[in-house]
This record gives structure tokens, sequence and C-alpha cells, in this order.
């Protein structure tokens, strides 16, 4: 009866990626498989729906909140030992053993990982994998592609799963029953932690698939290229510095070259005239100038009484109200 059961599930399964063959009237250069991918993109969103996210949802209903952070933290902490890994084949030496700190910091005062110590200790998190450590050494991408029960990826990625599993330590877990038992148990608790975006997902996306297809080409190439400019992000790094103002309020003018300190009186703007006949009279003509009250053309601007203005000491003119 088992044996039929399978037969009728991988007969139903071949027929869905024979139906996912038809093509797409306007296929994407980086998405030439999509009426396939669509097809197991479906299948996927289905087994979720209707095996996976429930079982999350029960676990997340009887589960406490900080038993399920002690889970993540494991789980997390196990993940370390293959991002550590792919690290070190990268030659990202100082990464490698910023991650390896972090599974011993763990693993001795973390109780195995249950507490996430290392982050207190001010030691990153990094993100890392044997698809990324092939896109490092120059293998391309290649064409995005959906896998069953898998979810998105890319060919190379595809290739990077099996190095990864490789590289799990709970993939040497005696016996095998309790290797996929954890295998199991992670999946669970990593979909019920991302049991709220799916649902923002699900409310905001008018095309899922596409959605998730593009999220996860631009967060993959934004790992490969280690957040460079390269992937179209601008670059605020060799920005000019903004102009500084000086305290102008009271009629203190900014202080320029050769110019007196401030707090000096304001000098009043001269028409061309006035101020050819100001130059020949001495120094004491400059003074009694100088020490003129402002015209009112030359007042500071003015703003509405209920306008809020900067104040001068952020770097700002302050302005009189009227």
């Amino acid at each position: 009866m088992k044996t039929t059961r399978l037969r009728v599930a991988g007969l139903a399964l071949a027929v869905a990626m024979l139906a996912g063959c038809a093509t797409v009237q306007n296929p994407t250069k980086e998405d030439p498989l999509e009426g396939f991918n669509r097809t197991i993109f479906t299948f996927n969103d289905t087994v979720d729906k209707y095996a996976v996210k429930p079982v999350a949802k029960g676990y997340v209903f009887i589960t406490p909140q900080p038993v399920r952070d002690s889970v993540t933290n494991f789980f997390s902490n196990i993940g370390d030992v293959y991002i550590a890994a792919n690290n070190l084949m990268q030659l990202k030496i100082a990464d490698g053993v910023s991650d390896i700190m972090r599974i011993v910091i763990n693993t001795v005062f973390g109780v195995g990982g249950l507490f996430d110590v290392a982050t207190l200790a001010k030691l990153p998190k990094h993100d890392n994998d044997f698809g990324l450590t092939l896109g490092h050494y120059g293998v391309p991408a290649g064409p995005y592609l959906v896998l069953p029960l898998f979810g998105p990826s890319t060919v190379r990625d595809g290739v990077g799963i099996v190095g990864n599993y490789f590289i799990n330590p709970l993939t040497y877990v005696k016996p095998d029953s309790l290797s996929w038992a954890l295998y199991g148990v992670n999946l669970i608790n990593t979909r019920a932690n991302l049991l709220n975006a799916s649902d923002v997902l699900e409310g905001a996306a008018l095309d899922k698939y596409s959605f998730v297809r593009n999220a996860y080409l631009q967060r993959r190439r934004y790992l490969l290229s280690e957040g460079s400019a390269s992937t179209g992000l601008p670059d605020y790094g060799n920005e000019a510095p903004l102009p500084k103002y000086e305290d102008v309020d009271g009629g203190a003018a900014a202080p320029a070259a050769g110019a007196p300190a401030a707090g000096a009186a304001k000098p009043v703007p001269a028409s061309a005239p006035e101020a050819a006949s100001g130059a020949g009279t001495g120094g004491a003509a400059g003074e009694a100038g100088a020490a003129q009250p402002a015209s009112r053309t030359e007042a500071p601007p003015t703003v509405p009484a209920g306008q809020i203005v900067p104040p001068a000491h952020f770097g700002y003119p302050s302005l009189r109200l009227r």
C-alpha cells in the first residue's frame, strides 16, 4: 500500500514537472525556465500551506517564546560551523576565526548554544554557504531555479546545497533517524520564525512568485559582493561636507578672513557712491558708518509667528519672528 502511494505521488510530481515545461511568453534573462519554476513554486506553496505552516503554527502555540529562542540559537550555533568553513575556503581568515570564536563561546558559555553569548560579546554573525563560495571563485549563477521542497535557488546554489549538506554537522549525527529529526525541528522552527513575514508577503505581493524570485536574486548578489557599490546602491562615503553657518542672530555677522571676531557690530552695506566717499574720509568715517544700525531692507528675513524656525546653534541661520 505504501509503495503504491509513493508511485502515485511520484507520478503526480512528474506530471506537474512536465506541465511546467510550458513556455512563458516573455521569459526574463535570469529566469528562462519560468514555466517550470512556477509549477514547482505552486507545488511548494501548496505543501507549505497544508502541511508545514499548520505544524509551525501549532509549534508556536504550544512552545513558549524563550524555548523557541533557545532552539533558534542552538541551530544558529551549528550553522556557524559551515559558515566558518566557507569563510575559510574563501580565504576570509578574520571572518572565519571570528566564527570559530562564536562557536566556542556559545558552546561553552551558552550551554551548548542555547544562549547567544557571542553576540553579547560583540562578535558579528556572518552569512555564508557553499553556493557563495562557488560564486567567490567565479562560478556563474546560471538560471533561476525553484527546487521541490527547497524553494528558490539557482543552478550554482543548487549544487551548493549538496556541499552544505556534507559540511553541516547535523549530517553526521547518529543514528540517522536522530539526524533527520533534527533537520525536521530546524525546518519547523525556521518556518515558525517566518510566519509574520509570510503573512505580510501574501497580503502585499500581487505576484508572489516574481516577488520571491527578485528578492532572492538581489539578496544573493548582495551577499556575493559583500555589500559593495556593485550592487547598485548609492555610495555616500565621499560626499562633500555641508557648509557651516555661523550665528547671525542679533545682528552678528559671520566672521570672514581678516574680519573682526564674532560679536562686533554688523557693517551697513553701502551703495557705490557712498562706498567711494567713505573710502576717502578716513578711518573715522568708516567707524561711524560701521556703528550705524542696519537699514530696514537689510533686516533678517521674517516668517509667520506660528512657523517653526531652526535654532542657530544647530548650524542653521535663525530667523526673527514677525
